[in-house]
């Protein structure tokens, strides 16, 4: 039986995600469902990407996600069912997906599923849900819906590079307050070549990369790249997004010596 993830921006005070979970039981009773986040910003697709692109791909080829951020359709954002990576993916056409992924996905439908009421205000509930189960019980892909060409775009601004500077963007704050930039390693070893450098980040200066937040004394600024290949900025056993006035779309910028 295929693990089904949910992430959604419902939260946990109220009784969405408990529906969400009863009707798949109900047409699934030994499902696995695995909550990935329900805290995500309310219509926050940018932070939606974020979580779920570092997180699907330590599932096992064959799960099912179900993405309950702003799904209401219309003309210009269907349901629809993704094929990507050997990973299906069920959620609003809105721009997530394009955010997701680094390449063409293998396989667009737009969903056509009849709902089983005529009220049009819980998506998940009504078509998603409906969607996986049929995945999760051998059912066919391609029978969900007709052939979609392209996803709706949505481009996040990717750093600005040069041959001695790079300068980027922060796109996400983790729950210890560590801010994530939009600066790959990947990135920084090409332009750097071996060079000195200086992070600057609202008026605040590093100067060295780290390995482990334990590098540093307690409540001193690092930098270091994560497990996801991106460049964090942190305080050891400290909140960076407080204590250094840092936000979303803050500007970071690296200059080599």
């Amino acid at each position: 039986m295929p693990i089904i993830t949910l992430t959604s921006d419902w939260g946990l005070k109220d009784h969405y995600l408990a529906v969400v979970k009863g009707s798949i039981y109900t047409l699934l009773p030994n499902a696995t469902i695995i909550d990935i986040s329900h805290q995500i910003p309310k219509f926050d697709i940018a932070q939606a990407s974020y979580v779920l692109k570092n997180s699907f791909i330590y599932f096992p080829k064959g799960s099912i996600h179900i993405v309950g951020i702003n799904t209401v359709a219309s003309i210009d954002t269907p349901h629809i069912g993704v094929f990507y990576d050997g990973h299906y993916f069920f959620g609003a056409d809105n721009g997530i997906f394009a955010l997701m992924f680094d390449s063409k996905p293998d396989k667009i439908i737009e969903l056509e599923i009849n709902q089983d009421s005529d009220y049009f205000t819980f998506s998940t509930k009504d078509i998603f849900v409906k969607a996986a189960c049929h995945i999760a019980n051998g059912g066919k892909f391609e029978d969900l819906g007709v052939p979609k060409d392209e996803l709706n775009e949505k481009i996040l601004l990717k750093p600005i590079i040069d041959e001695n500077s790079i300068k980027g963007m922060i796109i996400y704050v983790d729950v210890y307050e560590n801010v994530i930039t939009n600066i790959s390693e990947q990135q920084f070893r090409s332009v750097q070549k071996g060079r000195d450098f200086q992070i600057e980040i609202r008026r605040n200066q590093i100067n060295r990369l780290c390995k482990s937040y334990n590098d540093v004394p307690e409540g001193e600024m690092l930098a270091l790249f994560g497990s996801n290949g991106l460049l964090q900025i942190a305080l050891n056993f400290d909140k960076a997004k407080s204590l250094l006035g840092l936000d979303l779309n803050e500007t970071i910028k690296i200059t080599f010596l």
